[in-house]
């Protein structure tokens, strides 16, 4: 979302590309920085709002790996995460796999496996973590905001601890392409809290997404060391 990007864009004096998707919605934003080209690419908005989920969020990392072959992406948003885990509003963590927690597919291990995800992240995002002093979790993926009781159920039998709408939709696509995938999530919401999590979202986005400048800009000081 163009909130959640906007930090790290002033921070980096970054240029906007015009219609350099065109005719797809998408957004990308470049600047030089320490001999690396840097690009943030949004979903783009449609009807007034940020596009968000899984589609657009699959359409963005398809159209950038194509256009611009990256040597990694990193997955950069908010997400909630469970207080019973440790977690609070605006902690910062790097994901250490992702998956998505409401495609339900009966059948054989086959189908569940592939369903379910699990999909793997660059081979450097632990030593990451444990440089910058950043906590570790489980992406899980879904297409709504709220949660339903199925889908928690999923989200525990699998380990997961940060939910979000778009994290296991770009791992899917990164592992077609096989490019590397950081995930960086800022958390913005406390899935057992027992807020009204939009509510809660929303009050807290602006914070979390200040949270996420500063962890973006440690993660590419390490990136580019």
């Amino acid at each position: 979302m163009e909130a959640e990007a906007q930090p790290f864009i002033e921070r980096y004096q970054m240029h906007k590309v015009e219609d350099f998707f065109s005719p797809l919605p998408c957004v990308l934003y470049e600047a030089s920085v320490a001999e690396i080209t840097l690009y943030v690419v949004l979903n783009g908005r449609q009807h007034g709002s940020d596009l968000i989920g899984c589609e657009a969020a699959t359409i963005a990392t398809l159209s950038a790996i194509q256009k611009l072959h990256p040597d990694l992406i990193i997955n950069s948003g908010t997400c909630g995460a469970f207080r019973k885990n440790g977690a609070d509003i605006a902690d910062v963590y790097i994901g250490n796999k992702a998956m998505f927690h409401d495609r339900r597919v009966p059948g054989d291990d086959a189908w569940d496996t592939q369903s379910i995800g699990n999909y793997a992240v660059w081979e450097g995002s632990k030593d990451l973590a444990q440089a910058l002093s950043f906590k570790m979790g489980k992406v899980t993926t879904g297409s709504s905001l709220d949660m339903q009781p199925c889908d928690l159920d999923i989200i525990q039998a699998n380990g997961g601890e940060l939910k979000d709408m778009e994290g296991a939709a770009v791992g899917f696509v990164c592992s077609l392409y096989q490019v590397p995938i950081l995930y960086v999530k800022s958390v913005t919401d406390l899935c057992d809290s027992g807020a009204e999590t939009f509510e809660e979202f929303s009050r807290n986005l602006g914070r979390a997404s200040q949270a996420l400048r500063d962890a973006n800009e440690r993660v590419i000081e390490f990136l580019t060391r």
